[in-house]
């Protein structure tokens, strides 16, 4: 096999291995909402944890952030012809930072305030908008295919001018999903969760 094919498939099989984790995530959610009524799917642990919707609000937010700058980018770096074929190198900072994002928590870390949730919004509202934002993801994953995913830069919702490569924020944005899901699943797992 020549070797532009066998680097063609690292690169495919890098954006299908995300676009499996965005759908995994999505399934979870529906999982762990399942037969959730508005009182159990608000409920708090304490005054000072959030409920369940709140995790979801909190991804929403974040989410629909995360989505526009990977449009913008993913357009720029069409435009600017910023193509590659992979294997892709990421910085050493960046790969830390997904793997420290990854459940479990080891450090717990304060959401800046715009991106607390408000409290008491419905089911019906809340999973459709996080479900419809993962397929967001999984269409930017495909309209990243043939991008050169280590050398295009998004930058991240908590600041315009902190940016990691392209492939590292769809990794680092299923982490973080997959951190405030086993939050929420810590939620229904409590043993005063509602029955």
């Amino acid at each position: 096999m020549p070797f532009e094919t066998q680097v063609a498939r690292v690169s495919l099989a890098e954006l299908e291995d995300c676009r499996r984790q965005f759908e995994s995530i999505k399934k979870e959610a529906v999982e762990l909402t399942a037969g959730l009524n508005e009182f159990r799917f608000n409920w708090k642990p304490s005054p000072n944890q959030w409920s369940i919707q709140e995790c979801f609000g909190h991804l929403n937010i974040v989410g629909a952030i995360q989505v526009s700058k990977l449009e913008q980018a993913i357009e720029r770096g069409r435009a600017m012809g910023c193509i590659g074929a992979g294997p892709f190198a990421y910085k050493r900072w960046e790969q830390w930072l997904a793997r420290f994002t990854e459940p479990p928590v080891r450090r717990r870390l304060k959401s800046p305030r715009r991106f607390i949730p408000s409290h008491g919004q419905p089911v019906t509202a809340i999973l459709p908008t996080f479900l419809h934002l993962q397929d967001q993801f999984v269409r930017c994953v495909a309209q990243a295919d043939g991008l050169d995913l280590a050398r295009l830069k998004v930058a991240l919702p908590i600041s315009k001018f902190f940016k990691m490569s392209l492939g590292m924020v769809f990794r680092q944005t299923t982490a973080h999903e997959r951190r405030h899901l086993a939050q929420a699943r810590r939620v229904r797992g409590s043993v005063n969760f509602p029955g």
